[in-house]
């Protein structure tokens, strides 16, 4: 999977969903209600005639209505939408400014083509950031060594990995664990030196993987041809760290910020 967009540029329909669930105009207030009730994803769906959106319906939408009536009856028609060309930081401002979680997405002739969520947004802006913090550490690696590097995007087998870091938190496992059930984990750094691949930056995300039978995630790895010695892999080395078992799980109570505010306290 490559960077979406630039800096700023990505656009609504590198992020948006194309395969959208909807209804239509005559289904009825119950049976919606029905399919609400029994998804995890939906709390509402574009209402469509074929392919031509004529409103939106949500579950605040079907509270007080009628089971039998039918959706044309009690469907927002004022809509807000995106359109495939806009910038995803826009569609990000209408989705904070007006409350709305999804925004259909249509074209100029008034199709939907997707739909694009505040979850879409934050995507977006985690690939924009990770490649940034890839190149920072890379050009320090280059000036520390006095080499060239490259950078790849690929999957990488959880199992293959040495961590650097002796311990992660658990209450950052949790929230780790929501962001990768929803798609929204920010991608790995690692560091292939000459075949060995040592973990730079995720291991919560990691860990937290690793408890959902996960064995591959997403990483931008930084390439060394000839093996370096590295700082980071002489740390594992002398902390034991061989493999995801040897990080530690501490309590929250023992959490750097959390000591911070009993001393403000």
């Amino acid at each position: 999977m490559g960077i979406a967009g630039t800096t700023g540029n990505a656009r609504v329909r590198e992020y948006m969903t194309q395969d959208v669930a909807t209804v239509a105009p005559e289904d009825t207030v119950g049976d919606v209600a029905v399919r609400i009730a029994e998804s995890d994803e939906h709390s509402g769906f574009p209402v469509c005639d074929r392919r031509q959106v004529e409103g939106f319906v949500s579950a605040r939408d079907l509270l007080l209505a009628d089971d039998d009536a039918h959706l044309y009856e009690v469907m927002t028609t004022d809509l807000i939408v995106a359109h495939p060309e806009m910038k995803v930081n826009d569609a990000g401002r209408v989705i904070l400014r007006s409350g709305i979680q999804k925004l259909p997405v249509v074209d100029d002739a008034g199709h939907l083509v997707g739909i694009i969520s505040n979850a879409d947004v934050i995507r977006s802006q985690i690939e924009r950031a990770t490649p940034e913090k890839v190149g920072k550490l890379m050009r320090t690696l280059e000036n520390i060594h006095g080499v060239e590097l490259r950078q790849e995007r690929r999957e990488v087998a959880l199992d293959a990995l040495t961590p650097t870091q002796g311990e992660v938190y658990a209450d950052e496992l949790e929230g780790r664990r929501y962001e990768l059930e929803r798609g929204l984990a920010e991608p790995l750094v690692v560091i292939d030196n000459a075949g060995e691949l040592l973990l730079a930056d995720g291991h919560h995300r990691v860990l937290a993987a690793h408890r959902i039978d996960v064995d591959e995630m997403d990483a931008y790895v930084i390439v060394i041809d000839d093996e370096l010695d590295l700082g980071m892999q002489r740390t594992a080395d002398r902390e034991g760290l061989a493999e995801l078992d040897d990080v530690e799980v501490v309590d929250y109570a023992r959490h750097p910020l959390v000591e911070t505010t009993e001393r403000l306290q």
